[in-house]
């Protein structure tokens, strides 16, 4: 197989708005804020080089300050998003939503980045940005599904305990499904990639698995500590919580 990846042209690489195109004429005809794909595709594109050139530059700079800043910036970020679903108490829950996803997500990260993966120098930027990026984001998505949850089920009278438990069950809903369609249904992105770069399918399952491990981790340990965070003073919970 072919070892490094081969850049795509950037005719080719228009090409793969042709079939895009398709989905906005059909929005367009039938009148589906198309506007709004416009706007998206329109972010994406920018968003997209730009993290390229910015990546660039911090890979090669191998600075261990600029690789914790980025970091700093990510998990700050991903904890504000976090939020959206209770926008109301948003500033008075964003500590306890950034406790959670730190927990989850940097010792998720310490964790694969130093006993599975060995890094040296351990902030290598072009490994340890992009898992913190899956980590955190995977992290956010799961505390925003454990917010919104827990706000329905509290709103129908339920108890604090037993809306902790249905929240937990719902925020690792997404990731639970990726684990069971693993290789039957979808071969993930990561995988893929690699593949595609000339990695053999045995090495890049290999990485998945960690990936797949990592992902669960972080989802399940920050909405858990989100969870137990936004535990109202003075209910009653047995010893177990």
């Amino acid at each position: 197989m072919k070892a490094g990846v081969e850049a795509i042209p950037l005719l080719n690489l228009a090409l793969a708005f042709v079939p895009v195109s398709v989905v906005v004429v059909i929005l367009f005809r039938w009148a589906v804020n198309a506007g709004s794909a416009l706007y998206a595709l329109s972010r994406m594109l920018l968003q997209l080089m730009l993290i390229g050139y910015f990546l660039t530059f911090i890979f090669d700079s191998q600075n261990a300050f600029i690789t914790l800043g980025v970091l700093t910036v990510m998990l700050l970020m991903a904890s504000w998003i976090a939020l959206r679903p209770m926008k109301a108490l948003r500033a008075a829950t964003y500590p306890k939503a950034l406790a959670a996803i730190a927990v989850g997500g940097l010792f998720t990260l310490v964790f694969i980045t130093q006993p599975v993966l060995r890094l040296t120098p351990w902030f290598e930027p072009s490994k340890v940005i992009p898992l913190a990026g899956m980590i955190f984001s995977n992290a956010m998505t799961s505390v925003s599904l454990a917010i919104e949850r827990f706000g329905a089920e509290t709103s129908r009278g339920k108890s604090y305990e037993e809306a902790r438990h249905i929240a937990l069950n719902a925020s690792l809903i997404p990731i639970t499904n990726s684990l069971f369609a693993v290789g039957l249904v979808s071969i993930p992105g990561m995988m893929t990639g690699q593949i595609l770069s000339g990695v053999g399918p045995l090495i890049a399952a290999r990485y998945q698995i960690m990936v797949m491990c990592m992902v669960f981790a972080s989802a399940g340990i920050s909405s858990a500590c989100f969870l137990r965070l936004i535990k109202p003073a003075g209910s009653g919970c047995p010893s177990r919580c």
